[in-house]
């Protein structure tokens, strides 16, 4: 496939079913990854899609569905429940009556959570299964030591941080098979970084790859996110992956889908561009060594070497690279580069500057696609 046309986001909703298939269909891919600016209709193909899979019970009412799916509706199914009296007991009520939280009390999802939540946060939480909230806590510090403020309330990035990782511990579960979301055929996940920044993005990436590894369900991805999409891209190539950019063309009324390997925004010109624009402004991370070997070991492959090193320019420093490769190598392994990545020292800082503005010269790029946004 290269371009393909729709008329309306249920045809192509229809589409993506059918590439995907279900877990026993052959020749079929495990994950949809779709690309597209925001106001194109990414939300709408989630909910299109969704209603695909709803089927009306014979005699009954209520209808069958097969999608667990998050995207920015997912947070209308928890609320603030403020104490306006005293200020003191503030607690995230969430909707008891959606399938989203089918037996939760007998699923340990306060663990679950919080294997996710570690991560990114540093406050904690209680579920109250019974009456459907859930309550917020820090430590603080003072001067009798260490003390744990209850019923506070979070901010609105930590909410949907939490709310994400709420959903994180949902598809484990899914992928464990237990029996409350034995109906999931399909995972659907719009943008779930929105309001991130660029340092929890590849964390929550890199998390969300993780997970999604062996799973046998489904799984189609959107975002208008760069940087997560190649991310993602790059952690789930070999696992029987699509990746396509999404577009409307209002001179035709069509949606056009397009392979991304057919656009040179993406994959590693996207990343070469983050990687650029992090060392120009001096803001270099560990993760972002993560994603420089990366680029270092598909050109390696490309050109038929057996290691990465050998397209690290030689420096009279390090005439044999040995050096530089090491380097790279001890920067861009352990997870605490990408789930607590923290801002290089300048010596490291320089390395990587050298190592990528040495590629960047001896494999020659359009300078036009790193001016400008």
């Amino acid at each position: 496939m290269s371009t393909k046309k729709y008329g309306t986001l249920k045809r192509l909703a229809r589409n993506i079913r059918d590439t995907l298939g279900t877990a026993d269909t052959p020749d079929t891919k495990n994950y949809f990854l779709l690309f597209a600016y925001n106001g194109t209709g990414k939300t709408r193909l989630s909910g299109e899609f969704k209603d695909l899979g709803k089927k009306k019970i014979r005699g009954s009412e209520e209808r069958t569905r097969d999608t667990l799916y998050y995207n920015a509706f997912t947070e209308d199914l928890f609320t603030w429940q403020n104490d306006l009296e005293t200020d003191t007991d503030r607690h995230l009520l969430f909707n008891t009556n959606s399938r989203f939280f089918d037996g939760l009390k007998d699923l340990e999802m306060e663990t679950r959570i919080r294997e996710f939540l570690r991560v990114h946060a540093d406050f904690d939480f209680t579920i109250n299964y019974e009456e459907g909230y859930v309550s917020f806590s820090r430590e603080t510090q003072s001067r009798d030591g260490t003390e744990t403020v209850s019923g506070i309330k979070i901010s609105r990035g930590e909410e949907n941080m939490f709310i994400w990782c709420f959903f994180l511990a949902i598809v484990q579960l899914v992928k464990l098979e237990a029996l409350s979301y034995d109906w999931v055929k399909y995972i659907y996940i719009d943008d779930p970084i929105s309001s991130l920044d660029d340092n929890n993005v590849v964390a929550v990436a890199c998390q969300l790859s993780e997970l999604l590894k062996d799973c046998k369900i489904k799984t189609v991805i959107s975002t208008h996110h760069a940087l997560f999409f190649n991310v993602m891209y790059n952690e789930l190539k070999k696992e029987s992956t699509a990746s396509r950019f999404l577009s409307f063309n209002k001179e035709i009324g069509k949606y056009i889908v397009k392979n991304t390997g057919d656009t040179p925004f993406f994959h590693h010109v996207a990343l070469l561009k983050e990687l650029r624009k992090s060392a120009d402004s001096g803001k270099v991370y560990t993760y972002h060594f993560n994603i420089l070997r990366n680029i270092l070991e598909k050109t390696a492959a490309f050109h038929g070497f057996d290691n990465f090193s050998a397209c690290i320019k030689r420096e009279e420093d390090d005439l044999d690279g040995v050096v530089y490769a090491r380097m790279t190598n001890l920067l861009s392994h352990g997870n605490h580069s990408m789930f607590n990545p923290v801002e290089m020292v300048d010596d490291n800082k320089e390395i990587f500057k050298k190592i990528l503005d040495g590629f960047m010269e001896t494999y020659k790029f359009n300078d036009d696609l790193f001016t400008g946004e």
